[in-house]
């Protein structure tokens, strides 16, 4: 869908944002807002102050509004709160916190009604009159996703920090209130659009990542062969498995060992170390990887061992390593003791166990996986011919989920850059939408989905 554009335009004088709609004014985001209010932590829970504490955790990015699945109550006192309650429409904007891949800066808008305060990582922009506040939200995601608060951050202590006196100097063009209210409605009406597609394609995602996993929990239960007689296992996740194959501890085929090199492997080491081997860790984002150095604490040959994590959010996540490698202290190296049991076949095999081991682990418990858990789970062992057929099967066919499930994210980052283009065209000028009218019907064609990926 193409937009016309304004009749006529200016320059702005800011090289970022270059040519603006003639009308539109153009002034610091300061203006804007009834500047920043810094929020509390309060502190703990006592039954009779009770207050809702928005955090970063709560900002939806994605689609810069506040999420309510888990709200976080302190307590405030009476005094504390009274100038820093919220109000429906306030801005929200994160001082402190961003990430490796995420900088510190992002605003949503909260459109609640219950009362709540800001944590002391959050401030809060109350809107001027003047302004819209959904505009307002589209603008400064335009300006975060576009990095223009990056000269605002300052990080000295690891954690970044939003200078907001510096980063609200910033200038931006803006159009009457009528016009941003416009602009908000048209906006809203859009990305919902453009969101319903992403939602739809994060369910398909989720869908052929549970098939996948049911292929993988079949073949290596079942085996391939459906008229092969079956036996009760006597173990409750594995049920009936072929009557020939094994059932057995995992000591009796596997030796285990956690990473010698301990703390030595830091994110910091690794970098100042770079090198020829790769280095292992539970720590990393992929589970894997974590730098390179250039000296090495095993060498798996070209068959390779599991490698599985330790602690944390990502205990129990493993994969298929080779060569010569350094773990970090948070993971194990498991290895079979014989040539009756292929790495290949069991990489898959201790997938479903181990998900289901780490699904028993209580929300409130810090996730850990011990050699003592590893060696008393049981397993089914199939004759090696079997176990490298199963193998190929499972190859040939996670392959083919990979790839579709590549296709979606692919997907899924089109629909997200057209979505963050078309805030930055509208809030900007670059589009004119004074005219725009909602469709009569809002529902998305079938096949926009398919059509958008």
């Amino acid at each position: 869908m193409s937009f016309p554009t304004y009749p006529a335009y200016k320059g702005s004088g800011v090289e970022w944002l270059g040519e603006i709609p003639e009308h539109w004014a153009i002034f610091s985001l300061k203006r804007s807002v009834d500047g920043c209010t810094n929020g509390l932590w309060g502190d703990e829970p006592d039954g009779e102050n009770d207050l809702a504490v928005i955090r970063v955790a709560d900002f939806d990015r994605a689609t810069c509004r506040i999420g309510l699945d888990k709200l976080t109550y302190r307590s405030i006192t009476q005094k504390e709160r009274a100038s820093r309650l919220l109000q429906s429409g306030d801005l929200l904007i994160e001082k402190s916190g961003g990430g490796e891949k995420t900088l510190v800066g992002c605003v949503v808008l909260f459109e609640h009604k219950f009362q709540a305060i800001t944590s002391n990582f959050v401030a809060r922009m109350r809107p001027l009159p003047s302004f819209d506040s959904s505009f307002l939200c589209y603008a400064f995601d335009s300006l975060y996703r576009g990095k223009v608060n990056f000269p605002a951050i300052k990080q000295t202590t690891g954690i970044q920090n939003l200078d907001s006196e510096s980063y609200l100097q910033e200038r931006f063009c803006f159009p009457t209130l009528a016009e941003q209210t416009q602009i908000a409605r048209f906006l809203d009406h859009e990305t919902a659009r453009i969101d319903a597609l992403i939602e739809e394609q994060q369910r398909l995602i989720e869908l052929l990542k549970e098939k996948r996993q049911a292929v993988i929990s079949h073949a290596v239960t079942k085996g391939l062969d459906p008229t092969v007689p079956m036996k009760d296992s006597g173990v409750e996740w594995l049920g009936e498995v072929p009557a020939h194959w094994i059932v057995r501890k995992v000591s009796v085929d596997f030796l285990a060992s956690k990473g010698p090199r301990g703390a030595l492997l830091t994110k910091e080491y690794c970098h100042e170390n770079a090198g020829e081997y790769p280095v292992y860790s539970g720590q990393t984002e992929n589970g894997g990887i974590l730098g390179e150095i250039a000296d090495f604490d095993i060498d798996l040959g070209a068959e390779g061992a599991i490698l599985s994590t330790t602690v944390g959010a990502k205990a129990m996540s493993v994969m298929h390593i080779s060569g010569r490698i350094s773990l970090s202290q948070n993971c194990m190296i498991i290895r079979p003791l014989s040539s009756h049991v292929k790495v290949r076949f069991f990489f898959y095999h201790f997938q479903p166990l181990f998900s289901l081991e780490r699904r028993m682990i209580p929300d409130h418990m810090q996730p850990s996986f011990r050699m003592e858990d590893l060696y008393s789970f049981r397993v089914a062992v199939p004759p090696v011919s079997e176990q490298n057929q199963i193998a190929e099967y499972l190859d040939a066919a996670v392959n083919r989920f990979d790839e579709l499930i590549g296709e979606g994210d692919n997907g899924i980052a089109l629909l997200q850059e057209r979505r963050s283009a078309l805030i930055s065209a509208a809030v900007t000028g670059k589009i004119d939408v004074r005219g725009w009218q909602p469709p009569a019907s809002i529902q998305a064609p079938e096949s926009a989905v398919a059509e958008a990926v």
